[in-house]
């Protein structure tokens, strides 16, 4: 059992508070997370100290020790923070919380040490280190927290039903906890989460999102909307995403269940990359799917558009989950939207025209949309798997071949409209979009190559068969007529 952690508290921070702590008689304990990654060996810089007396003075006399730190005061939450470098030192003085029915923003009122342990979210984030001269190091663990640890188990200090009623978010924390440490939730507070999901409404979407994000970015994602589906929470946060859940039956006919593959596309694709929004796409990339379902005698279940359908909920879902409506939600639009095309393309006949139009389509993020697609082959027909893979890398070597010869990714037509309005006096009007859109796809389609001579020929062809003559020349970008 571990009773004393002085090597670990060799930062000259901790001295630092030792020394002042021993002078004004107060006490005070590296609490949290801090001592958490310090048993499960894991780096943090993030430290947090709670003192039985005042905390915003402490941390004034630490940023006054260290020069060249940082201090910013929340008064309204009697909390400090020191940022020393690399390392973030956030200081609060030893309370005690009671909480309102209808909030999760507690009454506060000075507390002792045990106090602030019994208001801690879980056993293993109640796990605190003495830093008074005598008992430097010492643990402090009234609930079992590294026994918890040893065990992978997430385990509330007090009642679980009374944890979470209190602190719904506490529910969302459980579960992006299990799933980063790949611990279990004990029983007893898992059946709090379950008796108490309904109280997740009463929390912020940024600040569930922020928990969910974080539950995202780790090792196995699936592990967490899992949980949330078993203890109730997913239908209160992605309905979307529980509609997925099940297999229909017809004759004997059934489908996959789509939340299922779902979860095994996010797990493979977390194992490839480390983006954020490209794990967001492919827990997204099949949304459209209960929308689109129907059941063809000849043929089975069908999903036809759901990618499509999938792309236009998607800014929906963002704008409720208070996601960015940025270029990070378009990003996902554009890999949910495009997810079928290079399956499709290894289907068949991989043709340059094909490949071109998904290069342009997908511009920048082609390589994102291969690594989702790859993902996307979940069958347990491992021959099939391998079919399609190999067909993928066929695929993958044309787009190369045909980025390499045609420069299409992110392209732009060396004829612009502006140059069209020019050559045949035309304001803007439909007429100017259909010679544009007409260049773009003689390009794509291999018609003509992306050359300003060409292009020109060509739109002066074009125009002639809707009646239009050239009445001025144009020029390129390099003086070329």
């Amino acid at each position: 059992m571990v009773r004393n952690m002085k090597e670990h508290l060799g930062h000259k921070v901790f001295g630092v508070v030792s020394d002042i702590v021993e002078e004004t008689g107060e006490q005070a304990f590296v609490i949290g997370g801090f001592v958490r990654d310090l048993l499960l060996e894991k780096k943090s810089k993030d430290i947090d100290i709670v003192v039985v007396g005042k905390g915003i003075e402490l941390a004034e006399r630490v940023h006054k020790a260290f020069r060249g730190s940082h201090l910013s005061v929340f008064k309204s939450f009697g909390t400090a923070m020191v940022k020393i470098r690399d390392l973030e030192v956030e200081f609060v003085g030893a309370r005690r919380e009671s909480y309102r029915r209808d909030s999760r923003k507690p009454i506060v009122e000075d507390g002792t040490l045990e106090d602030d342990q019994n208001r801690r979210d879980f056993t293993i984030n109640a796990l605190a280190l003495s830093l008074r001269k005598e008992t430097f190091g010492d643990l402090v663990d009234p609930f079992n927290g590294v026994e918890d640890l040893e065990n992978g188990i997430i385990r509330t200090p007090l009642d679980p039903e009374i944890t979470f009623s209190d602190d719904p978010l506490r529910m969302m924390r459980a579960i992006r906890f299990a799933t980063r440490f790949g611990f279990k939730i004990e029983d007893k507070t898992l059946d709090g989460i379950v008796k108490t999901a309904s109280r997740i409404e009463i929390i912020s979407m940024e600040r569930i999102c922020d928990e969910m994000n974080k539950m995202m970015m780790s090792e196995r994602p699936s592990m967490g909307f899992k949980l949330m589906d078993r203890v109730g929470l997913l239908g209160y946060i992605l309905p979307e995403l529980k509609a997925m859940k099940g297999v229909s039956k017809v004759g004997g006919r059934a489908h996959k269940d789509n939340f299922y593959h779902t979860m095994e596309v996010l797990d493979c694709v977390a194992s490839y990359s480390d983006n954020l929004w490209l794990r967001w796409a492919a827990l997204m990339h099949d949304i459209g799917k209960p929308r689109t379902k129907r059941f063809d005698p000849k043929i089975g279940w069908t999903f036809h558009n759901h990618n499509f359908i999938g792309e236009k909920m998607i800014p929906s879902i963002f704008k409720r989950l208070k996601l960015p409506l940025d270029n990070k939600m378009k990003y996902v639009q554009k890999l949910v939207g495009l997810h079928m095309r290079p399956i499709v393309l290894s289907e068949e006949e991989v043709t340059d025209s094909a490949v071109r139009r998904l290069l342009f389509e997908a511009g920048d993020d082609i390589e994102d949309l291969m690594t989702l697609c790859e993902a996307d082959i979940t069958s347990k027909n491992e021959e099939k798997v391998q079919r399609f893979l190999r067909n993928f890398k066929i695929v993958r070597r044309k787009l190369k071949e045909i980025e390499e010869k045609d420069h299409i990714r992110n392209f732009q037509p060396p004829v612009t409209g502006e140059m069209i309005m020019e050559m045949f006096d035309l304001q803007p009007s439909p007429t100017v979009g259909i010679l544009k859109n007409a260049l773009k796809d003689a390009i794509l389609d291999g018609v003509i190559h992306n050359d300003f001579d060409e292009a020109r020929c060509f739109i002066v062809s074009k125009a002639a068969e809707l009646g239009l003559k050239p009445i001025s020349k144009i020029e390129d970008g390099n003086g070329k007529w």
